[in-house]
């Protein structure tokens, strides 16, 4: 599933049923119980495993994707029923564990790719709907993807059970009985299954959770997880309610913003899938996270920008001969105004979006307006949305810092920027992480105190005898 990470996925399937609106689902212990398994489709659409768990153009939970992550690839698993390379013989305790405490059935601890932090609240009637939906609504696939392999130290699985005693809470979800039904269920469902806070919290030097900035933003590979909290400026605190549940649903906010990237994929995937009354109750609780600032936000990201143009400078002007010196109104007239319209007003029934009050241009982190420049917007094919192509072939990145520099002067936030550096780095995959050399230094660190304290100690011993 997901790491600190992530992920980019571009899988082929969702899935989709009805739920009852409890936070939890009444006790059952036939597995095989058709309710049951629909209860725990659609706990399993929520918790968005098929994402991961799917490689392009494979077959549902039959594993393979390679996630890029810190530390390295991650290659997710086969979770189709499988009795030979699945999950086909775990027990509910053992699909539990995994759920819960990151155990594999052969005992073997897992990375955090997998949410199992998240996870670990779901109740114990709802995993026993999953493990039902698991072992009798997946068509088992017997493939075995190649395994994980990590470079040293984090090829060392135990090493895991050392991270999860500094940061696993595997205590399922509890209500909180000062607040409402619909809140408790926003709570399970935001904290749990739908796991908001893997991609939108950011992360310690050790890639847990930083929790003292819950929903605060995170970065997900080259991609920026906005902060999700009710802050007006920094966060969601200026969406309505319903914006927020339209946003789950189609992955538009109004005409504040779209989404892309990761998290358009968790829309497709997973979140416009839930029933009306879940995405309510998620959107109740997130107008209530506590608010996170930041300084350099003086007003929300939406609220940034009008509409205008600078066809004067381009009329009657010839085309540099090197198209690294074009200019930004040139960049936007020859790939951009065909679609956003000349003054960056978009078409008259908001298919295509206006470029002025639109968070695409209003957040002073400029990574996703790079990405979007880049790779565009590819939706499901049945998702309401329309196609934005990419440029990553047709523009360098000094055309791409030029004209995205541009966009945010023009129609979003001016204090917002676009380096050459920066699209080179995102074009190549995002920064490279010395996690791995850090963990080294640190093992060696610790190597030689321990032999300093064994030397100290056996000198000690001589002079005493």
């Amino acid at each position: 599933m997901k790491f600190m990470t992530c992920l980019q996925f571009d899988l082929a399937l969702a899935v989709m049923a009805l739920a009852s609106l409890n936070v939890y689902a009444a006790p059952v212990t036939d597995t095989a119980n058709t309710e049951l398994i629909q209860h725990g489709q659609y706990l399993a659409t929520a918790g968005d495993c098929i994402a991961c768990h799917t490689a392009t153009g494979g077959k549902p939970f039959a594993g393979g994707l390679v996630v890029p992550t810190p530390v390295g690839d991650i290659i997710s698993t086969n979770i189709t029923p499988s009795k030979t390379n699945g999950i086909g013989n775990y027990t509910l305790e053992q699909f539990t564990a995994a759920l819960r405490q990151g155990v594999r059935a052969d005992g073997q601890h897992l990375y955090p790719a997998m949410p199992y932090t998240s996870y670990a609240k779901i109740t114990d009637d709802d995993i026993r709907a999953m493990y039902a939906y698991f072992m009798h609504g997946v068509t088992p696939v017997d493939a075995s993807p190649a395994p994980t392999s990590l470079p040293f130290p984090f090829s060392i699985r135990l090493s895991m059970a050392a991270w999860n005693l500094l940061f696993l809470d595997d205590k399922p979800f509890k209500p909180q009985a000062d607040k409402g039904e619909l809140w408790n269920r926003g709570a399970y469902l935001a904290e749990g299954l739908t796991h908001c806070s893997t991609c939108h919290t950011p992360r310690n030097m050790l890639m847990a959770e930083d929790f003292s900035r819950t929903l605060g933003g995170g970065d997900v590979g080259t991609w920026h997880a906005p902060n999700i909290t009710s802050d007006k400026n920094s966060g969601i605190g200026g969406w309505t309610e319903q914006e927020v549940i339209d946003y789950l649903q189609s992955g538009h906010a109004g005409s504040k913003g779209q989404a892309a990237g990761p998290m358009a994929e968790a829309i497709d995937h997973s979140l416009r899938h839930l029933n009306n009354a879940d995405l309510r109750a998620i959107a109740i609780y997130l107008k209530t996270v506590p608010p996170l600032h930041n300084e350099e936000d003086t007003r929300p990201a939406y609220a940034w920008g009008t509409a205008g143009d600078d066809l004067n400078s381009i009329r009657g002007a010839p085309l540099p001969k090197d198209p690294d010196r074009m200019t930004g109104p040139q960049l936007y007239d020859a790939n951009c105004a065909s679609c956003h319209q000349a003054r960056g007003q978009g078409s008259p029934d908001g298919g295509l979006p206006a470029l002025f009050h639109n968070t695409a241009l209003g957040r002073s982190n400029t990574n996703n307006l790079v990405m979007v420049l880049l790779d565009g917007i590819a939706r499901r094919p049945d998702a309401p949305d329309v196609l934005m192509p990419g440029f990553r072939a047709q523009l360098s990145d000094t055309q791409i810092a030029t004209l995205g520099t541009y966009l945010t002067q023009r129609y979003g936030n001016p204090s917002a920027h676009v380096t050459a550096d920066q699209v080179k780095t995102l074009r190549a995959g995002g920064e490279p992480s010395y996690l791995i050399w850090y963990a080294r230094g640190g093992l060696v660190l610790a190597g030689l105190v321990i032999a300093g304290l064994f030397v100290f100690s056996a000198r000690r011993r001589m002079k005493m005898a």
